[in-house]
């Protein structure tokens, strides 16, 4: 049974409508209880990462993804999700994210031709040791909705790569941490089979 958490997320609904249309078990909730007692848990996430970090304050959150993650169970971060693990965002100076990883999130920067926010589909260039992208064809097309990017301290947990003006950090993992900047929900088939791998690592463990 995964947990999808809820902080009033955009994407909450369209997570959990994929996730069900793989037919996998997951639920809706921000109970502390039935998060760690999930077999495993997603955070999505659209909007201002100092918002997030004040409303999952607000709700007792954020400490239960802490512990969850440090609970060693399969945790997965889609778009925000995956800027929320690690400390800072040039989006909002002073507030602090989960700090599970380092890095910086950076403001893609302008340039000619390159509208912000990256709004659309990109290639990714794939780990090929990656769980998550496990089978996944070679330079996967996947959609993709942000302002700001991951520029990972350690290339080792970089699970997928991708190009809008700048190198984009768009994928990592480690362990049982796992993340997407990009939105296997809205990435047609080939998001599902990303979503697929996430329930599988859930029900192998």
């Amino acid at each position: 049974m995964i947990a999808i958490i809820d902080y009033n997320a955009g994407n909450l609904q369209s997570v959990y409508k994929a996730f069900k249309h793989i037919g996998c078990d997951c639920f809706i909730t921000r109970d502390r209880d039935e998060i760690m007692n999930a077999d495993g848990a997603v955070l999505p996430g659209v909007g201002s990462f100092g918002d997030t970090v004040d409303t999952l304050g607000e709700f007792g959150i954020k400490q239960v993804v802490i512990d969850y993650i440090k609970s060693g169970k399969p945790f997965l971060g889609i778009c925000l999700g995956l800027q929320l693990l690690f400390p800072h965002s040039e989006e909002s100076p002073g507030a602090e994210g989960l700090g599970i990883f380092e890095g910086e999130i950076k403001r893609i920067p302008d340039g000619e031709g390159l509208k912000i926010p990256h709004m659309g589909w990109n290639s990714l260039t794939v780990n090929p040791n990656s769980r998550l992208l496990r089978g996944i064809e070679e330079n996967p097309y996947v959609y993709f909705v942000h302002s700001y990017y991951l520029d990972a301290a350690d290339k080792e947990i970089v699970a997928a790569q991708t190009e809008y003006g700048v190198k984009i950090d768009a994928a990592v993992e480690k362990d049982n941490v796992f993340a997407t900047q990009f939105h296997p929900e809205k990435s047609g088939e080939l998001g599902l089979a990303i979503l697929k791998n996430f329930a599988e690592i859930v029900g192998g463990k």
